[in-house]
């Protein structure tokens, strides 16, 4: 297949008028300009390969276990190398018309995936998660302006809305006025009213973001004007889900006060331990404050990581399956036994929601398992690209405004089309449902499952006279699996920190080059002043009493990270976890005699 990539793309070139006479002449090539550039060109080929074999991470073998990051599927990958012998910037239709097509083909696939109408939804490729966020707030920062806009200029319209109403307007109503007024011809004048001319304001109001947030949120509110002090950090539950009922007395504290939401983002798949929040609990919420008290406020799901995990969930007619029947099929396809316990009912409600919420992160090259950089965003109604709408005269026709003219309504401007045709060849082979990617998923779940269950059941170890016990965080919602080992006997967590630290060390590049290693990890360090006392719990397993946790503050863990669906397949899962127990007491031995010896 490469060999056919590369010999199309030779006979389109010399298809292209091929009477013309070649760019460089045969006599041209046997000078020596040509030859020397040709040696100059090999070397540096050369080179680069052996840095790349050196320093990069083998993410293809069941041995990494470390960052979000896996081997890329081989259709993604022919895709990505076709097109970018094309070179398509996807910013400017007129050199993209082919990849800016398959980009919207795959915005509407991704909306399907989410439950949203694909002809009212709109969606499209961003360099990564971080940038869909910002587009997510920088829609929600003009539509929160806009609704006060509309207060200011056209009183006449909210004469029977309390000032807590004025102060938080549902989303709907917002865009139902603003499309409205452009069908009046009043909607421009109106636009230069808010912060997308007049600049940000502390008065848009607070945007709640639970404290497992990632840290592109706290950028966002930065770069867009709002101040970091517009950002609530809502507490998270001992799941390190977002905390519900702190949500909820926060949301209500607002509304009495009448101090504008500027929106609430809830995650499905926080980078620490993938766990999913509550959505479909945010979306009661909000459902009962229109229904009770007329107010609303915008809602986001970075699901970045875990977007295409709600694949799983859905037939081939793209319906969102019963639980028992999901899991029916998930067994009778071999994806998922149903001994394995997963999804909770939690995390299956959660997907359910989708729907429901206004704009939506995604990142294909995540769990969809195309290369970088293939980031998304969806938005349910694309009546709101009415507010981050600009435009270049050489660049787009004003008279024929179009969403498929990707660059006036995005954050990025030239931008690879050869990412989104990497998307719609992922897309192609393996559907967004139970059957194409649900397969793929669901073995990479059975992984971190099952070695979820045998840290939770490994006895200590014991190694060289003394014992180390080895606890995991909490079961994975998603495929992250978090856990620390403790020595036995020692209650104090700056000594436990100590020694995660070394592991990690030992079972990363800090060690050297990390082709010689048995096992690839990650690591995650959890402040107090995030996590407060959802970490309790663990502590007490490791034994570490309380007050260990306010003195020191933080809690290193290691973090795996297990994308690879080969965990149980390429090798039995018994001799697997032997041998990452005989790598970590490698590790250990090491650990204990280099403290002896500093002791000595």
């Amino acid at each position: 297949m490469l060999d056919f990539v590369m010999d199309e793309h030779i006979h389109w070139r010399r298809d292209f008028h091929p009477s013309d006479k070649p760019v460089v002449s045969l006599l041209e090539q046997r000078k020596e300009p040509y030859q020397t550039t040709l040696m100059r060109t090999e070397e540096a080929l050369m080179e680069l390969s052996s840095r790349l074999k050196a320093g990069s991470v083998p993410a293809f073998s069941p041995r990494y276990l470390g960052h979000m990051i896996s081997d890329t599927l081989m259709a993604a990958n022919l895709g990505y190398l076709a097109t970018i012998l094309y070179n398509p910037n996807n910013c400017s239709y007129d050199v993209s018309s082919t990849s800016t097509e398959l980009e919207l083909e795959v915005g509407k696939q991704m909306a399907s995936l989410f439950g949203y109408d694909p002809e009212r939804a709109w969606g499209h490729i961003t360099s990564g998660g971080t940038i869909a966020n910002y587009e997510a707030l920088w829609v929600a920062r003009n539509l929160k302006s806009l609704g006060q806009a509309l207060v200011r200029c056209h009183p006449e319209l909210f004469h029977q809305h309390s000032a807590m109403q004025r102060a938080n307007l549902p989303l709907g109503e917002v865009v139902d006025l603003m499309a409205a007024l452009k069908s009046r011809g009043e909607f421009a004048a109106l636009r230069e009213e808010t912060a997308q001319y007049t600049g940000s304001h502390a008065g848009l109001g607070k945007l709640l973001v639970p404290a497992s947030k990632h840290y592109s949120w706290v950028k966002a509110a930065d770069i867009l004007g709002l101040g970091q002090n517009s950002l609530i950090f809502v507490p998270v539950d001992e799941f390190f889900r977002m905390d519900m009922v702190a949500l909820r007395t926060k949301v209500l504290e607002l509304v009495e006060s009448e101090t504008p939401i500027l929106g609430v983002v809830a995650v499905a798949g926080t980078t620490e331990v993938g766990a999913v929040d509550a959505l479909d609990e945010i979306v009661a919420l909000r459902e009962e404050l229109e229904s009770e008290r007329g107010v609303g406020f915008y809602l986001h799901l970075d699901a970045a990581y875990g977007g295409y995990a709600r694949a799983i969930f859905l037939d081939e007619d793209g319906e969102y399956l019963d639980l028992e029947r999901m899991k029916s099929e998930l067994d009778r396809t071999g994806a998922l036994p149903l001994d394995v316990p997963w999804p909770s009912r939690s995390t299956y409600n959660a997907y359910s929601a989708t729907p429901q919420v206004d704009s939506i992160t995604v990142d294909p090259h995540k769990l969809g398992y195309v290369p970088y950089a293939a980031g998304g965003i969806v938005m349910k109604d694309r009546r709101v690209l009415d507010m981050v709408s600009y435009f270049a005269s050489y660049v787009f026709d004003e008279e024929e405004i179009a969403p498929h003219l990707l660059g006036s309504f995005i954050m990025e401007g030239s931008k690879p089309g050869a990412s989104a045709a990497s998307v719609w060849m992922a897309h192609r082979v393996l559907p967004l449902n139970l059957y194409g990617y649900g397969q793929l998923l669901g073995q990479s779940i059975v992984g971190a499952q099952e070695f979820y269950t045998a840290v939770e059941d490994r006895v200590a170890f014991e190694v060289l006279g003394v014992q180390f016990a080895i606890e995991p965080l909490v079961r994975p919602d998603l495929n992250i699996v978090d856990f620390a080992l403790v020595e036995v006997g020692n209650s104090s967590l700056k000594e436990t920190n100590k020694l995660n630290s070394f592991l990690y060390d030992q079972c990363s590049y800090r060690s050297g080059p990390v082709y010689l290693e048995d096992f690839i990890l990650s690591k995650t360090v959890l402040e107090r002043k995030t996590y407060g006392a959802s970490v309790d719990s663990f502590l007490n397993r490791l034994g570490i009493p309380e007050g260990e946790w306010q003195s020191e503050e933080r809690l290193f863990l290691l973090r795996s990270c297990m994308m690879t669906p080969y965990l149980t397949s390429n090798l039995t899962f018994e001799r697997y976890c032997q041998r990452f127990w005989n790598a970590l007491e490698r590790h250990l031995s090491r650990f204990v005699m280099e403290r002896k010896l500093s002791s000595s």
